[in-house]
Parts: structure tokens; sequence; C-alpha cells
């Protein structure tokens, strides 16, 4: 089980396209629950326009998320595109008790990637 965060060191990406509803639906959940956690660092990544920070990671449904605590993912998958969703997976990395981080290299350079930017 992963350690808690501190907000300071959380990045919270959402991996989505311009053409899918389902994005554009969801950026206005994403930028709320920005405004609520405002010490946690949120970025939203068209993976069309930045085609190159997300290759060779494979984005196959919408909206993916990846949380990262610093360099080092801690979560990366397609979730339901509510609210609630959201900030239960957010509150469970802050406090140390979310699943298992991925252990797929490509990911984990994906957050390297997204921590240096």
């Amino acid at each position: 089980m992963p350690n808690a965060v501190p907000p300071a060191e959380l990045i919270v990406a959402c991996l989505c396209a311009q053409w899918c509803g389902s994005c554009r639906e969801y950026r206005s959940t994403f930028d709320q629950v920005e405004r609520e956690f405002p010490e946690v660092r949120f970025v939203w990544v068209d993976i069309e326009d930045e085609a190159e920070l997300v290759d060779p990671v494979e984005v196959e449904n919408f909206p993916t998320l990846l949380i990262a605590a610093a360099e080092e993912a801690r979560f990366f998958g397609t979730v339901m595109p509510h609210k609630d969703t959201l900030v239960r997976l957010l509150r469970s990395q802050l406090e140390g008790t979310g699943a298992a981080p991925p252990r797929d290299p490509d990911v984990q350079a994906l957050a390297a990637r997204l921590h240096r930017r």
C-alpha cells in the first residue's frame, strides 16, 4: 500500500481528447475539484495535441487519470466521469490508502515527464 502523500507533491493529470464528448463534459468537474484542492497540481492533457508527451502510453478509454506523487505514478486508469470518483481517488492518495501503484514503466516515465513539466 502506498504511503500518504503531501498535497503539494500530488499531480492529477486527465488524459483526454478534444473530440471526446465525455472529456468535454468532464472538464468542468475536473476544474471544480481543482478549485477544491488548490494545493494539488491538476493538469489537463490532450493526448493528440501532446502526443509527444504521452507516447508510448496507450490511452484506450476516456477519461483516463494519472495520479502521481512527484515522479512516481500512483494510479493510472479510466474512471467514471463523476466528481465523487475523482475526490475519492484523490483522498485515497493523500491518505495513503490507494491501491498499489501501476508497474508499467511507460506510465511511470509519463509521471516523471509530467512532474518535470
